[in-house]
């Protein structure tokens, strides 16, 4: 579950600014792309409390707004992911931010309500009916409920729960593949590679999902590339594999629009695999 949680800080904090940018527009927007384009990672963090207030403020005013619901759950689910080192906190602001994802998929997608009681049958049935205006709602709860889910790591229930994510995501995938630079491929892959294939993992399905994010973003998701070494690579022991990818990391340029911000994070990730990668392989 510990991969789930790195997912989640990448693609939740480029989330939250393009979300929190859609609810209000001109300034916020300007603000969101200053976070998405930002080199610093250090001044997100110091800077993300900040956000998490105002979202509660406007939320007293309008607590039934789905845009501002959504942003609030991406803002809390990257915050707690990125930054919480504290365990009970961590949980405290994932479940928060699952919260507001889950009213705000209910708002805008009835039968959400009731997604964590529904049959798996009934899931699987609902979830193939989405249509492509479904797909942000359910990206942004398929993706909180993910970061909840690495939260509470330590309950095999909410590890059990990983059965009604997938299908929404899968969903997203077949409707609007480029969403987020590709970020539900990116979840689908991690998803596919957490277990061997002796215990039931698809490996080769997540190795295809982290290709195409690299496809559809002409190799400039560079977090893709880190996911793909730190995932299939490590789960499959290609040491080749493994340090070709990140050494693609390293080299490249973090500057793109709308992924500075991940990509900044990719390459410290990308150094810290490499200077690992003796003790694991």
């Amino acid at each position: 579950m510990r991969h789930v949680g790195v997912a989640a800080i990448s693609l939740l904090l480029a989330g939250c600014a393009s979300l929190i940018g859609n609810v209000t527009g001109g300034l916020f927007e300007d603000l969101s792309d200053a976070i998405l384009d930002s080199d610093d990672p250090a001044t997100v963090r110091d800077g993300a409390p900040a956000y998490l207030l105002m979202l509660d403020a406007l939320l007293r005013g309008d607590p039934d707004n789905p845009e501002l619901l959504r942003g609030a759950a991406t803002l809390n689910g990257a915050y707690a992911t990125a930054f919480v080192a504290d365990e009970v906190r961590r949980r405290a602001f994932a479940s928060k931010a699952f919260d507001y994802a889950h009213r705000a998929a209910c708002i805008d997608i009835d039968w959400l309500c009731d997604v964590r009681t529904v049959g798996f049958d009934d899931l699987a049935r609902h979830a193939a009916m989405l249509e492509e205006r479904h797909v942000g709602p359910a990206y942004a709860l398929a993706t909180a409920w993910a970061g909840w889910i690495q939260a509470h790591a330590h309950d095999w229930n909410a590890i059990a729960d990983l059965a009604r994510v997938k299908p929404i995501m899968a969903r997203v995938v077949e409707l609007d593949e480029a969403h987020d630079h590709g970020g539900p491929h990116l979840y689908m892959g991690v998803f596919e590679t957490l277990i061997p294939p002796a215990s039931g993992g698809h490996p080769e399905i997540g190795r295809a999902h982290f290709e195409r994010v690299i496809e559809l973003t002409d190799g400039r998701h560079l977090m893709a590339k880190v996911f793909f070494a730190q995932q299939y690579a490590r789960l499959l022991f290609d040491r080749e594999l493994h340090d070709a990818l990140l050494n693609e990391v390293l080299a490249a340029d973090p500057a793109a629009p709308g992924l500075t911000l991940m990509n900044t994070i990719g390459k410290e990730q990308a150094r810290a695999l490499l200077d690992s990668a003796d003790g694991y392989f």
